[in-house]
């Protein structure tokens, strides 16, 4: 391109567009965010979308981001969780710096603004039983048709503040009343009928201990935090576009003497991320850890943030995958190639390659003596020119693939059979001279000569062309090792057409024991990635694995379905989406 050409400008999602035009008409001064996750449970993929984007963005223009936890649910949170959280945030590579919130920091504020409510006559303390409630909001299917008002609705205000702060006292057990805010039974939003916005809860909270026994709901307490905290645009996923008439109707009321300055943030709904082969429900992943099928939080097959961490995932390909994925108003499911291809690229150019044989099968060389060696050298890395080589060594015994060798194969087969020949990788032309069989017919053994003329690439002395390669280990040197490889946890794409629990794919895992690694591999530090050659790239273990004796899984394999320009996402021309239902 020359010196003077502009690079061509790059396309801007929805968000930017509205973010920008926030700036230019002065709706804002500044760009600030947060990532608010209730600490329920371990963060996954769809997690880590919200992430680069909340904080993505807040970087992108000079902002700031903060991490709050929408703890306003005692009963499923744990400080664990909350640990955990920062933990995986801090590994995808963002940081929160001293804008750590907690909704519980802002309890005290937001009951004021409960009671505040009450006396503007925008809430009343209704005695309705949550099934009474429910029933009288109406039908989700007929909008058109009005909901039925409580009996409490008109209670007089001093009636229901008494109430709410003998709610708070502690004098009535969980369910007995709620707080409610005062809005439209007609509205054909049903979130605008009347929501609850406290409920009673005799349950210990993780922070705040037995203080309080009325806790507000996840309207009452996110669109407010976002007003404490001075955040500017709160980003959150479709499902909750509903939820902004609400977050904008209680924003507005809340009064000066909480918010001075009437600050007031915009809700902004992007798709979450929906993947083929995935479920990234927190409820149906606790189903899966607790009912065994996986063996915890942390399994490689999970998408959890720590399972990808254990399967060999790393921050920068997750990221990447992020930014490639983008922000888009309309569900779409992305190939799950497309999260793969991310790791596999960055692998691609910084994993070491070395040499293992997941089923082996033994070639005895009958022209080499026990105790010699012929010589050959392997690059480490080609991707990379300052990886070097090392020295590999055919002896008299090397172990091969059993899946590189057919009994029977036709002319057109390039790897071993009877009376065949291949190329060890970075080695020499070997060829097939005997089989040897169990009583079963199993082959046990194969028997070959190896021809010490064609090393460093050369063909054999008559000049004739062996087109096959295959890779190896010394049977001398290498180590013994078990190795598991993956497939995805789910066999359908859509693990949620039909019973998502019979959708799990029985072939998940495999472990592959006695598995023959080049020796060097015995020290892989836990965490390690390499490509073992022809095969995949490969972890070793953080959990499982102990000094020298290494246990290896596969993080990707070599090659993947996803096309290169549009085609991991499904079904649309051009992005190729496809529209969740």
């Amino acid at each position: 391109m020359p010196s003077d050409a502009k690079e061509p400008a790059k396309s801007r999602n929805f968000i930017e567009v509205e973010i920008d035009r926030d700036l230019a008409d002065k709706r804002y001064d500044h760009v600030h965010t947060r990532f608010p996750p209730e600490p329920n449970g371990y963060l996954h993929i769809g997690h880590a979308k919200a992430i680069c984007a909340d904080f993505g963005l807040a970087a992108q223009y000079g902002g700031n981001c903060n991490l709050r936890f929408d703890d306003t649910n005692p009963a499923a949170e744990e400080s664990a969780f909350v640990e955990a959280i920062q933990e995986d945030v801090r590994w995808l590579g963002f940081d929160w710096e001293e804008r750590l919130y907690f909704a519980s920091d802002f309890f005290d504020s937001l009951y004021a603004f409960a009671e505040h409510l009450i006396r503007s006559g925008d809430a009343y303390v209704d005695d309705s039983t949550v099934e009474e409630m429910r029933a009288g909001r109406g039908d989700r299917n007929h909008p058109d048709r009005p909901g039925t008002p409580s009996p409490y609705r008109d209670r007089p205000a001093e009636e229901s503040l008494d109430l709410l702060r003998r709610m708070r006292a502690g004098e009535f057990p969980d369910g007995a009343r709620a707080l409610r805010a005062k809005i439209d039974m007609g509205a054909a939003n049903l979130l605008l009928r009347d929501p609850v916005l406290y409920r009673i809860q005799h349950q210990s909270h993780h922070r705040t201990g037995d203080t309080w026994c009325i806790y507000p709901t996840y309207d009452m307490a996110h669109g407010q935090c976002d007003t404490f905290e001075g955040v500017t645009h709160s980003l959150c996923s479709l499902e909750f576009r509903n939820h902004r008439e609400l977050y904008d109707w209680l924003r507005d009321r809340i009064p000066e003497e909480l918010v001075p300055g009437a600050h007031r943030p915009r809700q902004i709904e992007f798709a979450r991320l929906k993947l083929t082969h995935t479920l990234v429900s927190k409820r149906k992943l606790k189903t899966l850890v607790e009912e065994g099928v996986v063996d915890g939080w942390d399994d490689p097959r999970m998408p959890t943030l720590r399972g990808l961490r254990r399967r060999g995932y790393t921050p920068s390909a997750i990221r990447g995958f992020c930014e490639r994925i983008g922000l888009a108003r309309a569900g779409s499911t992305v190939e799950l190639d497309w999260l793969e291809d991310s790791l596999r690229a960055e692998l691609n150019r910084s994993a070491e390659r070395r040499m293992a044989v997941l089923r082996p099968l033994k070639l005895t060389l009958t022209n080499l003596e026990v105790g010699q060696g012929l010589p050959c050298s392997a690059d480490n890395n080609p991707e990379d020119e300052n990886a070097g080589t090392r020295p590999l060594e055919v002896t008299r015994e090397v172990w091969i693939d059993r899946d590189d060798f057919r009994l029977e194969a036709n002319r057109k087969y390039f790897r071993l059979k009877p009376g065949g020949e291949v190329r060890l990788r970075f080695g020499y032309v070997v060829s097939c001279d005997e089989v040897v069989q169990g009583v079963d017919g199993e082959v046990l053994e194969l028997r070959g000569t190896v021809h010490p003329e064609t090393g460093g690439g050369k063909a054999p002395a008559d000049g004739r062309k062996v087109k096959g390669v295959v890779h190896w280990v010394s049977a001398e040197s290498a180590i013994e090792a078990d190795v598991t490889v993956y497939e995805p946890l789910f066999s359908k794409e859509d693990p949620e057409d039909g019973d998502w629990q019979e959708n799990v794919n029985p072939d998940s895992r495999t472990v592959l024991h006695g598995a023959r690694l080049e020796a060097s591999l015995g020290e892989a530090a836990p965490g390690a990635a390499f490509q073992f050659e022809r095969v995949g790239y490969f972890v070793a273990d953080a959990v499982l694995s102990k000094p020298g004796a290494p246990v290896f899984h596969r993080a990707v394999g070599l090659r993947g379905g996803a096309k290169k320009d549009g085609g991991a996402q499904k079904g649309q021309k051009g992005q190729g989406q496809k529209k969740q239902a």
